[in-house]
């Protein structure tokens, strides 16, 4: 009988060793994922919100545009504010070309 103390290790110890480097690895890159995942979320969350408020600023100015070119609008101010009028028959004249 041969031993040899503390030079062998037993049979399966360096498969052990790295099973275990292994598992510990892979729970640090679950980890890393995670953390990168709900910083990308957050980040989508946060350009979510950016475009939603471009979409409700879109809507506010159309709303104002449609306000500022509604024709009765535009009517008023050319009668108000340039004394424009729609002419009488008689003051019309037609001209060849």
């Amino acid at each position: 009988m041969n031993l040899r103390l503390g030079k062998t290790m037993p049979s399966g110890s360096l498969l052990m060793l790295v099973l275990f480097i292994a598992v510990l690895l892979s729970a640090l890159a679950v980890s890393y994922s995670a953390h990168w995942n709900r910083q990308l979320l957050n980040e989508l969350y946060g350009e979510l919100s950016v475009r939603d408020k471009a979409q409700a600023e879109w809507g506010r100015l159309i709303l104002e545009q449609s306000t500022w070119t509604a024709h009765n609008r535009i009517e008023a101010l050319a009668s108000e504010r340039l004394q424009m009028r729609i002419p009488d028959p008689a003051e019309v004249r037609m001209v060849q070309p």
